[in-house]
């Protein structure tokens, strides 16, 4: 999930092919047409069935973006209402929602550091006017404390920042939605819990996410419309006790039902299983393919699928042959 979700849809959807050195050693090429149930177990399956050598992506159109951060006050009718206008905005656009203690942003104003605050990322792709529309009900919702966002190319709107080793506990759930109520717990919670720092991230979902059938890839959960990523870094070196606890109370109090969860924010060790990230059906089937490409389990430090213990219609390796160790090459196509 990313800034172009809702207009191109998920990472997965867009991998067109794989190169994949496999758990007996063999260099595969797959792709719908090669070693199908490979390929779909690739989309959503995490490293549960090789080393990715090389992708082979569709590349999607990004000639005018329009983007950039915008930061709100953290007031309960500001987030719910910025969650209830992701959803009913136009698919060019995507939103994440993150409601943490302000860090000493240069610009945002001294007095609101450490406090909490709704700091968003918005990404319309589309011309500028549209995008100036679409954007619109998020600037109306309070007086921003910074706002940044403008036309410019796609990578500008970017910004990465090297971040240190920090003990953290994460959790993730989906939900239906945010109400007035609910934003006020979050928020709550975000500005007394312990630690030097916490974050309650909200992704609404939808647009081009749900165009893909659900057992088209690994990936299930197409109809859900928001996706929850909270995180609490350790007070002290080693101790995540207190962090868990933070962490698994405001889990508790976004559960509408759905115990199911998205596999890239599932926190180890935590409540949520690597088989809750899958429907039934879909888990039988990785396990089925993880049966016949890697049924030792050797690649299992991970979010581990286990092999299913006799698959189904899967049994033997399909991939052509490799003429030795000597030849694999390590390839990284940007």
């Amino acid at each position: 999930m990313g800034l172009l979700s809702r207009r191109y849809g998920m990472t997965i959807d867009a991998l067109l092919a794989a190169e994949i050195v496999t758990a007996d050693g063999q260099l595969r090429t797959v792709d719908a047409d090669h070693e199908p149930d490979l390929f779909w177990a690739l989309r959503g399956g995490g490293g549960n069935f090789g080393v990715v050598t090389e992708m082979t992506f569709r590349l999607d159109d990004v000639s005018q973006t329009t983007g950039g951060p915008l930061v709100l006050p953290a007031r309960p009718g500001v987030l719910a209402g910025f969650l209830a206008a992701a959803e009913q905005a136009p698919r060019e656009l995507t939103t994440i929602a993150t409601v943490m203690p302000c860090p000493p942003l240069p610009f945002v104003d001294a007095q609101h550091h450490g406090s909490p605050v709704l700091l968003a990322t918005v990404v319309h792709v589309g011309p500028p006017g549209e995008a100036e529309q679409a954007i619109a009900p998020f600037r109306a919702l309070a007086e921003p404390l910074a706002d940044l966002i403008r036309p410019a190319q796609y990578a500008d709107l970017l910004g990465w920042e090297e971040i240190p080793p920090t003990p953290f506990v994460s959790r993730t759930n989906f939900l239906d939605r945010v109400d007035v109520d609910l934003a006020g717990a979050i928020i709550e919670a975000v500005a007394h819990g312990p630690g030097p720092g916490r974050l309650a991230q909200f992704r609404v979902l939808g647009g081009a996410i749900g165009d893909v059938a659900d057992d088209a890839t690994a990936f299930g959960f197409r109809d859900r419309r928001i996706v929850s990523y909270l995180a609490c870094v350790a007070p002290g070196p080693g101790d995540l006790g207190a962090a868990a606890e933070w962490a698994d109370g405001l889990l508790a109090a976004l559960d509408q039902g759905d115990h199911t969860a998205y596999i890239n924010f599932v926190g180890s060790p935590g409540p949520v299983s690597a088989a809750d990230a899958y429907p039934p059906a879909t888990w039988e089937r990785l396990r089925a393919v993880k049966a016949a490409y890697d049924p030792d389990n050797l690649f299992r430090h991970n979010h581990n699928i286990s092999p299913a213990q006799h698959p189904s219609g899967l049994g033997t390796f399909r991939g052509r042959p490799t003429s030795g160790a000597g030849d694999w090459a390590l390839r990284t196509v940007l």
